[in-house]
């Protein structure tokens, strides 16, 4: 059960990465969603699905800035999450902005943002 749950978290953090254009001025806001069987293994890997992100959006791009952005939850099995099921408190950091909720399947889910300019 382990391996069926580490395979599909791979999966759904590939499918949580996204790229969104903030502005035409050279900035982007990415994001890296996770989920796990607790807080920080979700925390872990939205956190990793960013740095990811933000790696491969660095590639031909030179020089970058990155700052922690607070991204619209990405939930997996519901159209939005409300107030009551967020796990405080948010983490902050220079490069990202991580929220956390209890899932539907999954017991915690995060979501990680950052916003990048070059």
């Amino acid at each position: 059960m382990r391996s069926l749950f580490c395979v599909s978290t791979c999966a759904l953090v590939v499918a949580g990465l996204c790229m969104a254009p903030a502005h035409a001025g050279g900035c982007s806001k990415l994001v890296g969603t996770a989920d796990g069987w607790d807080r920080a293994d979700a925390l872990s890997g939205a956190q990793a699905a960013l740095a990811g992100a933000v790696a491969d959006f660095k590639k031909g791009k030179g020089a970058i800035t990155v700052t922690a952005m607070r991204a619209k939850p990405q939930p997996y099995w519901r159209e939005s999450v409300s107030a009551d099921l967020f796990v405080k408190p948010d983490v902050v950091t220079a490069k990202s902005y991580t929220v956390c909720w209890h899932g539907v399947v999954s017991p915690v889910v995060c979501t990680s943002g950052a916003k990048v300019c070059w």
